[in-house]
């Protein structure tokens, strides 16, 4: 049975988040080993990545506007849930390697 649209969203949220925050944390241990280019690497990669889910979230946005709204799944909150916390740990990382360059 083929999973619905809004699953496979979901999914890929979930799949980009995770990218995005797995990233965000190497460079924070780069950040500590004193390599900083690494780390500003892994940030942008981050970055890409997070953009990435962010952008299926906004389909589901302009979805929901047009009046196409679904149904909310357990899936998809738990996809919001890991998109909000992966942007949170990229922006406390960006953060974290400052104090780290700025030693």
């Amino acid at each position: 049975k083929a999973m619905d649209p809004i699953t496979e969203i979901a999914f890929q949220i979930i799949l980009f988040a995770g990218n995005g925050r797995s990233s965000a944390m190497e460079a924070i241990q780069e950040a500590k080993k004193g390599n900083f280019e690494e780390a500003d690497r892994l940030i942008q990669e981050a970055s890409t990545e997070l953009g990435k889910a962010h952008n299926f979230q906004t389909k589901l946005l302009q979805e929901e506007a047009k009046g196409n709204g679904q149904s909310v799944n357990v899936i998809l909150v738990h996809s919001q849930d890991h998109l909000m916390t992966a942007m949170t740990v990229r922006d406390l990382a960006i953060e974290i390697i400052e104090l780290y360059r700025n030693k």
